[in-house]
């Protein structure tokens, strides 16, 4: 099991996983979204191969259109 801070909240999950994973079961996959791990940007084309571990800080931020 690891722990992560999403936003500020604390998610449990019961395996380790990708960062493309976790963009998944948050129901975020094909919108616009911004994520900072640890401080750092996550470029897109990485989320399949950025391996989350235990007390990660992860920001997520999705883009809303409007007018």
């Amino acid at each position: 099991m690891i722990d992560l801070i999403i936003n500020g909240e604390s998610r449990s999950f019961s395996s380790p996983l990708k960062l493309a994973q976790l963009v998944d079961s948050l129901s975020l996959v094909g919108k616009r979204i911004a994520i900072e791990k640890n401080g750092e940007i996550v470029p897109r084309s990485l989320y399949a191969e950025t391996l989350l571990v235990d007390n990660d800080r992860l920001e997520i931020v999705v883009a809303v259109g409007g007018g």
